[in-house]
């Protein structure tokens, strides 16, 4: 039996995951710094390594941990075994532990390529950014956007956290003056090579998650993997 897609709830549950985990860019760094070391790491090395208090590196260290990312273990300094219990951070497996268990229907993606092959394409690229519009806004209510409107930047970042979890392996990054969001991945497969009208429901979900996380924009897509680039990349402009 396929799996059902993810439910609006599930999916809510998927992003707040991540972005609890690796939504701070420091403590992205320390997870790979972990991951590079199979004998783990202490808050200490870590406050060394990134030039952090102790407290702070172990709050980015349990968080990990909490998120199941990695793997504690308890041992004591001293010879002996004397001394203060001493917590060892590695990583929870031998990859990158940034996989979320997206699900989508291959038949139904082709299906909608089709159904959208037979319109006119102007029409067709119309009603494919209209759905992910109505999605995109969804997707914001679920994450909490309701709750008051957020910066351009950190509503750009949480949108890439979401099309992370949605099987995009995106993230956002500043050009020059112009903010992008870059997808290394896309969740449509080859559908999306065969019909990149599908593009247009990316570009839909960008506008409609940003429409209410921070406010109306006009995301442009700049390049796609289905049309041969090496990444997908959606340029906004505040």
């Amino acid at each position: 039996m396929a799996p059902s897609p993810l439910s609006p709830t599930d999916f809510a549950s998927v992003v707040t995951a991540i972005t609890s985990a690796f939504g701070d860019p420091t403590r992205r760094r320390i997870y790979l710094f972990a991951h590079e070391r199979p004998e783990g790491v202490t808050a200490s090395e870590v406050a060394e390594h990134f030039a952090l208090h102790s407290n702070v590196a172990r709050h980015h260290l349990d968080k990990l941990a909490g998120g199941g990312y990695l793997e504690v273990r308890v041992g004591r300094l001293g010879a002996g075994g004397a001394g203060r219990p001493s917590k060892r951070y590695s990583a929870a497996g031998d990859k990158v532990a940034l996989e979320v268990p997206v699900r989508h229907d291959d038949l139904l993606v082709t299906l909608l390529g089709r159904a959208l092959a037979m319109l006119p394409a102007a029409a067709a690229e119309t009603m494919a950014e209209d759905v992910g519009v109505e999605y995109g806004r969804a997707m914001a209510a679920a994450m909490g956007g309701a709750d008051g409107q957020r910066s351009f930047r950190s509503a750009l970042h949480a949108v890439a956290d979401a099309l992370t979890a949605h099987g995009f392996a995106a993230h956002a990054e500043q050009q020059g003056s112009e903010l992008r969001i870059v997808s290394e991945h896309c969740p449509f497969g080859g559908t999306a090579v065969e019909h990149p009208v599908i593009c247009a429901v990316d570009r839909g979900m960008v506008k409609g998650m940003l429409a209410g996380l921070y406010g109306d924009v006009q995301p442009a897509i700049e390049s796609s993997l289905p049309m041969g680039d090496a990444v997908c990349v959606t340029a906004v402009d505040s």
